[in-house]
Order: C-alpha cells, then sequence, then structure tokens
C-alpha cells in the first residue's frame, strides 16, 4: 500500500459548503454582503475540510508504507504528539497531548507513522474515548504487537467556553493491549515515562 499526504479542496465541495455557511451567518444575523464577512463562507468551507481531513486517510496504509521487520521488543514511545480534534457534540476543538507506546512482534514502523496515525483519525468529529480506542485498535491489529498502551490528555472548547464553563479542565482517557493490559510493571513504567522529563 502506497500513502500520499492530500492537502487539496474540492471545488464541488467548497461551493456547496460556503453556500451552506452563508445560510448559516443570515440565520446569526450577520450581514452576508459586508466586506469583512464576504469571503467567510468559502474560508470557513476550506476551514472546515481542513479540520476533517481525516476521513480521507486510511491510517492503516500510513503504518503500512514503512513497516519493517525488527526483533527489537522493548517498549517504542512516542510521547507528547500534538492533538487537534473536533468535538461530534458541538463541532468545537478539543485540543492536547497524545502519548502512544507499543512493544513489537516482529515488525515496527517509521516514527513520524504513529503521529500521522493519530492525525488521521483525529482530524474527524470524534469523542475523545473514541479515538484514544481508535489509535489503539488501528497499531494492534496492524502491527500486531505484544502490546498497545494509549493515552490522551486534552482539553475541550466545549467544556471551557460554553455550558459549564471551566477553563482549567481536562480530560485523560487511556486504552491498553496485551503486556500493557496484563502486566503491571510494563503499564506502569509507561506511565511513569510519560510523565517524566527526559529531555
Amino acid at each position: 500500500m502506497t500513502y500520499k499526504k492530500k492537502e487539496l479542496f474540492t471545488p464541488e465541495t467548497t461551493q456547496s459548503l460556503a453556500s451552506h455557511y452563508k445560510e448559516i451567518l443570515k440565520l446569526l444575523g450577520e450581514d452576508t454582503s459586508r466586506e469583512g464577512i464576504l469571503k467567510t463562507p468559502e474560508r470557513v468551507a476550506k476551514s472546515m475540510q481542513f479540520l476533517t481531513h481525516g476521513y480521507q486517510l486510511d491510517p492503516v496504509a500510513i503504518l503500512k508504507s514503512a513497516m519493517f521487520k525488527e526483533e527489537y521488543q522493548q517498549m517504542v514511545l512516542v510521547k507528547d504528539i500534538e492533538l487537534y480534534s473536533m468535538c461530534e457534540h458541538h463541532m468545537l476543538p478539543f485540543y492536547g497531548k497524545c502519548h502512544v507506546a507499543y512493544i513489537p512482534n516482529g515488525y515496527i514502523t517509521g516514527l513520524s507513522k504513529i503521529p500521522r496515525v493519530v492525525d488521521a483519525f483525529a482530524r474527524r468529529l470524534q469523542v475523545q474515548e473514541r479515538l484514544t480506542v481508535q489509535i489503539r485498535d488501528c497499531i494492534q491489529k496492524t502491527l500486531k504487537p505484544l502490546g498497545v498502551a494509549v493515552v490522551i490528555e486534552a482539553a475541550h472548547m466545549c467544556m471551557q467556553i460554553r455550558g459549564v464553563q471551566k477553563q482549567n479542565s481536562v480530560t485523560t482517557t487511556s486504552a491498553f493491549t496485551g503486556a500493557f493490559l496484563n502486566n503491571r510493571k510494563t503499564r506502569e513504567e509507561f506511565l511513569r515515562l510519560i510523565g517524566a522529563d527526559l529531555h
């Protein structure tokens, strides 16, 4: 399988989205003919396509594009991966960090592919709980490692600027398989490493 990064806006989709956003602006009471708003529907249409471009990505293909046989069987950890996603309930951003580890069982993947997998799932309408599990399951099913661990720490704008309005709240979710699920010492090592400043 080959994987190619895409950053293209579909003209038809842009035009269709823009027309809807123009109507939304009118319903909100905005004057869509004024200078500052004239191009806003098109800008938002392109912005939303970028923010949800994960629908166009295949996370499995991303991993397989740099999958190598290797006998290494210790923990591989990529931590502090910047994460940006959109809450599917209010279509407001949530953002934070994702920590991913796996223990190879014959195969490794290129280190940059782990953050790309995170992005492929994050750049969709999401809930943090499902996002955590999707990242875990993709790595487990594709690389078939001895175990996978995923922890996400994120702040949700839908909690910060509306509703309960708690600006300092952070949500943490975790998902484990194999050695991280069944071996307490392995899980504790992972949790210690993601909390440590090693650089």
